[in-house]
């Protein structure tokens, strides 16, 4: 029996967020192995191109795509770990930009 992946049960919808002020959000760190991304740094080089997209496009990087640091626990001590709280629109770009033999992407 094949065992399941997290991005093989996660829709886009079910890893939602919304903030008090009612606006919604999506975690980087969800999102991409929602689309697949087993490595942070796979997925953070797609972050990036879609930037380039929503400035190329007129739109402010940091509304689209604001970074956050979520503290982790583990190890010797805890550190700082980078995330963005995306819009609807930086995912949009995300998947543009993504790889198309991404199963996920087509």
């Amino acid at each position: 029996m094949k065992e399941l992946k997290a991005y093989e049960y996660k829709r886009f919808e079910d890893i939602k967020h919304i903030r008090n002020d009612g606006s919604e959000y999506w975690s980087a760190r969800e999102l991409g192995p929602a689309l697949e991304y087993t490595k942070w740094e796979n997925f953070h080089k797609v972050i990036k191109k879609a930037m380039i997209s929503c400035e190329n496009a007129g739109h402010s990087i940091l509304d689209q795509f604001p970074e956050v640091r979520n503290l982790v626990e583990g190890g010797v001590a805890p550190r700082s770990k980078v995330d963005y709280e995306l819009t609807r629109y930086a995912c949009y770009l995300i998947v543009q930009n993504g790889n198309p033999r991404k199963e996920e992407i087509l």
